[in-house]
């Protein structure tokens, strides 16, 4: 479907196109392979459509009448669904999105809310594409700061030591999760850098600065998530310290109540030689001299220990 933008959005069929009109589509993959030809695509571009992406870093062709990349969308609110994948065709006063993988139709509807955004009024491709690009990230402050606060109560249960069995996993989910939206802001940041560049002159040099304040937004959401991730490796490094200092403690506890019945071993060992010579042998108190000496060395060496803080 055609849409020609100006005072309102107007549906309109492929033969209606006016190259001199702003003229937004969303259509299929196999639309694209029926009508491609039409606009000047090349073989190459109408094929790449045919195929879902399965990487972010796919990059940005520039031919001399328009410009082609394929872009796998992340929903910030679920980062963990499977990703979309769309096309994405610039021409002179043309923007086309191919649907190649869009399983529950919610790119397009943010390709229908972002032509009909009130901004719009003055319609160039430079604020179509801007407009795109904003519902594409959409809900990532949200996400950032959502995310934020849950390294923050993790980190608390660090501290307080209350974290179970399987807080490394939800770190490594943690850790997976950013990496994804990294790498979805970094693809964003390679197609408004080679929008900016316009190596064929699709936009009006006035009108970049659209392109260029979308991608500092796209930048600073970048780096939050690169910070949020420092984060993460910090908390999974303060993880392990409090770990480590655990088994310290552990160690630290045996470490004492051997020291104290270590004496024991030495008493045993040494009544047990069974010397005729040995006073205590025939002695009828014997057996509980040694009790009470076992006891007494016990109770002194317990007392040092609490003395020296031992434990």
């Amino acid at each position: 479907m055609f849409y020609r933008l100006g005072a309102k959005v107007e549906p309109i069929s492929s033969d209606e196109i006016d190259e001199n009109q702003m003229i937004a589509g969303y259509l299929s993959a196999q639309e694209l392979v029926e009508i491609g030809r039409k606009f000047g695509f090349s073989h190459t571009t109408i094929e790449a459509c045919q195929v879902a992406n399965q990487t972010f870093r796919s990059g940005v062709d520039v031919f001399d009448d328009y410009t082609f990349t394929e872009l796998n969308i992340v929903d910030p609110q679920h980062v963990d669904d499977d990703n979309d994948c769309v096309a994405l065709l610039i021409k002179k006063n043309m923007i086309i999105v191919v649907d190649v993988l869009d399983r529950d139709s919610s790119t397009k509807n943010k390709f229908i809310a972002a032509i009909n955004k009130r901004h719009l009024k003055g319609v160039t491709i430079e604020k179509v594409v801007y407009a795109f690009l904003e519902y594409l990230i959409a809900g990532s402050a949200q996400y950032i700061e959502k995310t934020g606060n849950s390294i923050t109560e993790l980190e608390e249960d660090v501290i307080k030591g209350n974290t179970d069995d399987d807080f490394n996993l939800d770190l490594m989910t943690l850790k997976k999760e950013l990496l994804t939206m990294h790498n979805y802001y970094e693809q964003l940041l390679d197609i408004t850098e080679a929008l900016e560049e316009n190596e064929n002159d699709l936009f009006v040099e006035e009108d970049l600065r659209y392109i260029a304040n979308m991608n500092n937004k796209i930048q600073r959401l970048k780096e939050d998530i690169d910070s949020l991730s420092s984060l993460v490796v910090h908390l999974q490094d303060a993880y392990s310290a409090s770990l480590d200092l655990s088994l310290n403690h552990t160690m630290k506890r045996f470490t004492v109540i051997t020291s104290i019945f270590f004496p024991l071993t030495l008493i045993v060992g040494w009544y047990g030689m069974n010397f005729d010579s040995m006073a205590e042998f025939h002695w009828k108190y014997g057996y509980l001299f040694v009790i009470l000496l076992s006891i007494a060395v016990v109770t002194v060496l317990a007392i040092i220990g609490k003395k020296k803080k031992w434990f």
